[in-house]
């Protein structure tokens, strides 16, 4: 998730697409680390998610778009296993793009924001 500079403000992007997909930070990790991993438990165990919550995402977000996001395999010699399909890799990376240039534009809101900041040795940087 990109940060504005360093400090106390971060900045996540989340929405809903036409009622059906929403879309935040979360949903995004989890495809990057299956993208990552090649297994959706293993994505799952990663973000410190359990696989019955990422599966479910998965479900969702299958669901929610023309093309899955994510194909699955059972089983076999070689074990199962899940990947990004080429909708999945797109869907990222227009997100990331969406939010480093959502980022970018109010950098300097961001920056106003942080001057009201209370600059006391208890907050930490999250």
């Amino acid at each position: 998730m990109p940060r504005a500079e360093s400090g106390a403000i971060r900045f996540s992007l989340a929405f809903t697409l036409e009622g059906v997909a929403s879309l935040g930070p979360g949903r995004i990790d989890l495809l990057d680390a299956i993208g990552n991993t090649g297994s959706i438990s293993a994505a799952a165990r990663s973000m410190g998610m359990s696989y019955r919550k990422a599966w479910r995402l998965v479900d969702d977000l299958n669901r929610s778009f023309c093309d899955p996001v994510v194909e699955t395999a059972f089983g076999g010699a070689r074990g199962g296993g899940a990947r990004l399909t080429e909708t999945g890799r797109r869907v990222s990376e227009i997100y990331r793009r969406m939010e480093r240039t959502t980022l970018e534009a109010n950098a300097d809101a961001i920056a106003d924001l942080k001057s009201y900041l209370a600059d006391t040795p208890d907050r930490s940087d999250g």
